[in-house]
């Protein structure tokens, strides 16, 4: 005959799952606040770079990492974690700039940061800026998104990623876009 289990010992493993989860929940924790310091700076930058408002971009990061702290609690995989926020950041960024979109009627398609030149720099320095923000506001959308990704330092294959494109295309919208850029800064 089988003796009743101990009630004790019930809650005895209940206690230890319990800390054991609160440790992991603590650590995943510290792991997305390291992340969130790293790069929420760069995320604001990109999701500003792709037309929404500093308030809506700052949101949308928020956002990103809730998912990142969801994604690592259901322990899925850790592997480029960069490109995953950056992936989730433009889509979520996109859908927000298409929702906004529908509800006001505007076409958003040309709304940038604001390019206003630093009143310290010399006379050259702001043309020379403002020569290349018009190349880079000419280029098709995606070629500026590969641009801005790779500026946060992503690599080909991230940026295909984030973006949707081969990497090939990635390739060739990059050298496109940089080849149009200098041939902008050798023009005096």
């Amino acid at each position: 005959m089988a003796t009743p289990p101990d009630p004790a010992l019930d809650l005895t493993l209940l206690s230890h799952s319990r800390a054991a989860e609160q440790t992991r929940t603590s650590r995943l924790e510290q792991d997305v606040l390291g992340l969130f310091d790293q790069y929420r700076s760069r995320l604001l930058r990109y999701l500003i770079s792709i037309g929404l408002k500093t308030h809506d971009a700052e949101e949308i990061v928020q956002e990103v990492f809730l998912a990142l702290f969801q994604h690592l609690r259901r322990e899925k995989s850790r592997e480029n974690l960069r490109g995953w926020v950056f992936r989730v950041a433009h889509n979520l960024g996109l859908k927000h700039l298409h929702a906004s979109r529908r509800a006001t009627g505007e076409d958003l398609s040309d709304c940038h940061a604001d390019p206003a030149p630093n009143p310290e720099q010399q006379l050259n320095a702001r043309q020379r800026r403002e020569r290349l923000l018009a190349v880079f506001r000419a280029l098709p959308e995606q070629d500026r998104w590969c641009l801005q990704l790779r500026a946060e330092g992503l690599r080909y294959r991230e940026i295909a990623e984030v973006v949707g494109m081969s990497l090939g295309a990635v390739s060739m919208s990059l050298e496109r876009s940089l080849g149009r850029l200098a041939r902008a800064d050798r023009r005096i």
